[in-house]
Formats: structure tokens, C-alpha cells, sequence
């Protein structure tokens, strides 16, 4: 299998990064945007998703119609999702549809922002805040990480507020496109069948004349101390439960042994949440999961349950994981063996497919401008050690914790 990596940066700053395979039967392609709820200020909170929305809507060249339209025509599996630190634009297509899925999503993220179109999709956010309002796992998601992060903007809503959005202007949104989508604060990651000098050479011709802003991130630390919400909803039959506290972040090596540790804590099936709490019957579910975000992580618990058991579950879940930390550190090697080798089989199976490493790609590059190959994380994943995951539950003894509690009373 002949792979390849390339770099090629614009004179405007965009980097273009692809890892080229001539065994690969298709091509995928991402547009990368370092932006999301953690670059924005409070008044304008949900700008970045919304502004996802708004590239659907049309540009100086396509309708929004038009847009869909093309996609469709060249049978692409394409899609845009935006977190508290990115805005991502893709499309997964044939090879011979490749420097059509560049043209439109590099069209796209130069949209029109018609204040018709923006008036009118303001109504759609608002639905879906409602939506999602009506959720009560999202509604203990929100409040974990505005009690954790406090007035740090990683704790703002992605999608914002009923608030935010009904105040939020076109004129506003317009400026805070103008700073953030930046050329030298995007990557363009592509992987598979690909020919990387026509590739460039058609990002170079959508996104070559983009003006760069100098856009940057702010990266004050967020305070760290314990905290505990509790809510309650007289509609509700079940209870609710969530914890965070600090993790490694996405530039920090300690982020192979803490997804071990997390695996073998908290996967869906036959970790150590698992056995105590959904086996049992004692909880829905149960889960622990790791957020290695911008130069700064969490470790981030679930669990729903019963009501009448919120008590006991609490306790257990919290529990189970001290259990592991210092001073008992009791991580047995076949647990860590069983999690490296489930970890990498999924990681490879994502490997496999160009949108998945196109994925891996686009991320390695925003965060930590390298390269590396699928072997290259497999291996890094394998070579952990026992001394490696009780190193991080040294460094990291899942404290301080902030605590969200939703359920009937």
C-alpha cells in the first residue's frame, strides 16, 4: 500500500495537509476552522454554529439549493459539525468528484450571510436549543460545563442560548466571520486516492485570495476547584448524574495512557463501570470518557438511574473510579492489555476508511502540527504501561470534581 504524507502551506497562511494512498478507492476532504465556543464572547455565544448553518444557505455563486444540489450530484457523504473548538466542513466522494467537493465547500466558507437567510435560520437554532432543552442528558452536558469551567468560555453552549441567539445580530455575525474564518487559522486535510499537486492547486485556486486576519486563541487556564449543581424536574422518571475534573489535553503524551485508563474505567461494555452499575441492574447506563481539548483536558463520568437509587449509584460511580487512584493504584495488567487491544482494533478500523483518517489528519495538524501515521498512534497506544496509566492517576486523581445532579425531586 503505497502511502504518503504532504504539507503545502498558501502564501495566505492556510495549510493544506493529505495523506495520499494509491490503494484507496475514494477521496475525502475537510475544511478545518480553529473557531468554535471557547473563541467567542458572551454576547455573541453560538455564533460558530450558527455560522455552520449559514454555509448551507448559499454564497455569490450558489443558492443554497445549489449547494445541496452539487453534493448530491457527485453522490457525496458530506456534513459539518461544530465543537467548542472547531468548525469542520467535509465531504467524503469519488476521486474523480474530488476537485468538485473543493470548490463547494470552499465556496461555501465564503457564504453570502443574507440577512433574509439569517433571520430565517435564527428560527431553526432556536428550535433546536429547544430540542435540546427537552433532553435532559444535554441539559446535565450544559451544566457540567458551565459549573466546571465557570466564566472560562470552554463552559459556554454551543449552540448558545434562547437568549444569546434572539439578541445575536447579522452585523455581529458577520464580524466575527470576518475574524475567525481566517486562512491562517484553517487546514484543509484530505486523504486517500489522491493526486496532492492537482489537489493544492485546486484549494490554492478556491481559498489562494483569502485575506488572513492574524486570528489567534486565548488560552487562559481555566480555575479549577469543587463544585456541585443540583437540579431538579418534576417530569422526569429517571436520575441524572455527571462529573468532570481535569485531564490531559491534546498536546500532552499522557492523552495514550489516559484513553487506556478511560476505556478500562468506563467503555459502554465489560469495563469497570460497566460490571458495577449496568450489569447489575443498578443504572441504565454508565460511562467515562476523556475531552483532550486546546491545550487543556477533562475526564468527564455518566450515569443515569432509578431515583431511588441516585444515592447508591452516586457513591459507586465515584467510587469505582478513586478505587483505581492513588494510594491503591490497583490497575491490573490483563485490564490494560484488554483496552489497548480493543482501542487499537477501533482505531484501526477508523483508519481504514480516507474520511477517517482524514479526520485523525485535520486534528493532529490544528493541534500539534505534526504527522502521524496510523502505525505510528497504534504503536504509541501499545507501548503504554501499567507505571504509564498510574502515572496519570498521580497526576490527574480525578479531583477537583464538579458534580451535576437532574432528577424528579
Amino acid at each position: 500500500m503505497a502511502i504518503a504524507f504532504h504539507h503545502h502551506q498558501l502564501p495566505n497562511g492556510l495549510d493544506i495537509v493529505a495523506e495520499t494512498n494509491d490503494d484507496a478507492h475514494t477521496g475525502a476532504v475537510g475544511f478545518f476552522v480553529k473557531t468554535g465556543a471557547r473563541d467567542e464572547d458572551t454576547p455573541v455565544m453560538g455564533v460558530s454554529h450558527f455560522l455552520e448553518h449559514m454555509m448551507f444557505k448559499g454564497t455569490a455563486r450558489r443558492s443554497a439549493d445549489d449547494v445541496n444540489r452539487e453534493f448530491d450530484e457527485i453522490g457525496a457523504n458530506y456534513n459539518a459539525w461544530t465543537s467548542h473548538e472547531n468548525t469542520v466542513y467535509y465531504a467524503h466522494v469519488l476521486p474523480e468528484f474530488l476537485p468538485r467537493a473543493v470548490d463547494l465547500l470552499g465556496d461555501m466558507l465564503r457564504p453570502a450571510l443574507r440577512e433574509d437567510d439569517f433571520d430565517m435560520e435564527k428560527n431553526v437554532i432556536l428550535e433546536e436549543i429547544g430540542m435540546y432543552e427537552d433532553r435532559p442528558q444535554w441539559r446535565v452536558y450544559d451544566t457540567l460545563f458551565e459549573t466546571y469551567f465557570g466564566k472560562h468560555p470552554l463552559g459556554f453552549r454551543v449552540l448558545g442560548t434562547t437568549d444569546s441567539i434572539k439578541a445575536l445580530g447579522v452585523d455581529q455575525m458577520r464580524g466575527y466571520f470576518a475574524q475567525r474564518y481566517s486562512p491562517d487559522n484553517i487546514t484543509v486535510s484530505a486523504a486517500g486516492r489522491i493526486d496532492f499537486d492537482k489537489f493544492v492547486a485546486d484549494v490554492e485556486a478556491i481559498a489562494g485570495h483569502w485575506e488572513p486576519t492574524g486570528a489567534t486563541r486565548q488560552y487562559d487556564a481555566p480555575a479549577g476547584e469543587d463544585r456541585v449543581a443540583s437540579m431538579s424536574d418534576a417530569k422526569l422518571h429517571r436520575q441524572y448524574i455527571a462529573m468532570m475534573c481535569p485531564g490531559p489535553g491534546a498536546q500532552d503524551e499522557r492523552r495514550y495512557a489516559a484513553k487506556v485508563l478511560v476505556d478500562l474505567l468506563g467503555d459502554d461494555e465489560g469495563s469497570r463501570l460497566y460490571w458495577a452499575l449496568v450489569d447489575p441492574g443498578l443504572a441504565d447506563e454508565a460511562a467515562f470518557e476523556m475531552y483532550p481539548q486546546d491545550q487543556v483536558g477533562s475526564f468527564y463520568a455518566w450515569a443515569s438511574c432509578d431515583p431511588d437509587r441516585a444515592e447508591q449509584v452516586e457513591k459507586i460511580l465515584l467510587d469505582t473510579l478513586d478505587a483505581a487512584g492513588p494510594p491503591e493504584g490497583d490497575i491490573a495488567e490483563d485490564e490494560i492489555e484488554r483496552a489497548k487491544n480493543k482501542l487499537a482494533t477501533d482505531a484501526t478500523l477508523s483508519g481504514e476508511s480516507p474520511n477517517g483518517r482524514m479526520r485523525a489528519l485535520g486534528h493532529q495538524w490544528q493541534y500539534r502540527g505534526e504527522y502521524r501515521t496510523l502505525e505510528q498512534e497504534i504503536n504509541r497506544l501499545m507501548a503504554v504501561t501499567r507505571d504509564d496509566v498510574l502515572a496519570v492517576l498521580n497526576d490527574f486523581p480525578f479531583r477537583p470534581r464538579t458534580i451535576v445532579r437532574l432528577g424528579p425531586k
